[in-house]
C-alpha cells in the first residue's frame, strides 16, 4: 500500500505525511526503511519519545490540535506545525522557537467542515491578524501555507467543495499577504478517505494513517 500511494503522489509532487500516532516505533522504522521520512503525530509526549528513539533525519510534523503549554516540548526539533488555529498559539510558537534559536515552519488551520468539533480560523480572522503589526515581531515563525480538515462524510461533492474552499483561501492569502514569499506554497488537506479528491483540488500534502498502518 505504501508504494502504491507514493507512486500516485509522485505524479503530482504531493508530499506524503505518514500519520504514525499511536503506532509503535517498529512500524515507523519499517516504513522509514522503505524511504518514508515525514511522519505526523498529534500527541506531544508520544512524538517527543519517538523523536528521541528514532533516526534523526525523520521530519516530525504536528498535525493535531496543539495546546500552548505543550509547544516548548517540541520546539527544539519540530519540522512543521500544521495546526496553528489562534494568534495566541502562533505567539507561543514564536517565543519557544526564539528560545531554541530556530525558525519554525507553520501552517494556518482553517475551519472548512460542517462539524463544529473541528478547530480552525475563519478567513476574516486571519485577514485581520495578518494586518496587525504583531506579525512583524514574529521572526521565529515562518507561515508556509494552510491546512484544513473536510467533513467526515461519504458525500464526495461536499468534501470536494470544502477542499475547493481551502484552495480559494490559500489563493487569497497568497495574493494579499504573501505574493513575494516563495515558500508560502503548502496546502495540507486530504486523509486516508479523501486524499485523492484533495490532490485533484490542489493539495500539496496529504496526511495518511489508516491506509498505511491499518486501523487503530
Amino acid at each position: 500500500m505504501y508504494k502504491k500511494i507514493t507512486l500516485e503522489l509522485e505524479v503530482t509532487d504531493t508530499k506524503l505525511i505518514a500519520v504514525s500516532k499511536t503506532k509503535p516505533e517498529s512500524a515507523i522504522l519499517e516504513m522509514y526503511e522503505q524511504g518514508q521520512r515525514i511522519f505526523g503525530e498529534n500527541r506531544v509526549q508520544e512524538m517527543v519519545t519517538k523523536h528521541a528513539n528514532l533516526p534523526k533525519d525523520i521530519e516530525w510534523h504536528a498535525i493535531g490540535h496543539l495546546q500552548t503549554n505543550k509547544v516548548k516540548q517540541i520546539a527544539p526539533f519540530i519540522s512543521l506545525i500544521h495546526s496553528i488555529d489562534s494568534l495566541r498559539l502562533l505567539v507561543e510558537v514564536n517565543k519557544e522557537a526564539r528560545k531554541n534559536d530556530r525558525v519554525i515552519d507553520v501552517l494556518l488551520q482553517f475551519h472548512i467542515a460542517d462539524e463544529e468539533t473541528k478547530y480552525g480560523f475563519e478567513l476574516v480572522e486571519v485577514s485581520t491578524m495578518l494586518n496587525k503589526e504583531v506579525l512583524e515581531d514574529m521572526e521565529n515563525v515562518n507561515i508556509v501555507g494552510v491546512m484544513g480538515m473536510a467533513t467526515f462524510t461519504e458525500d464526495e461533492e461536499q468534501v470536494r467543495s470544502e477542499f475547493i474552499y481551502l484552495k480559494k483561501i490559500f489563493d487569497e492569502l497568497q495574493e494579499k499577504f504573501f505574493s513575494e514569499k516563495a515558500d508560502f506554497k503548502e496546502i495540507s488537506m486530504g486523509m486516508s478517505g479523501d486524499y485523492r479528491i484533495a490532490v485533484e483540488e490542489g493539495s500539496t500534502m496529504v496526511r495518511i494513517g489508516s491506509l498505511l498502518f491499518g486501523k487503530r
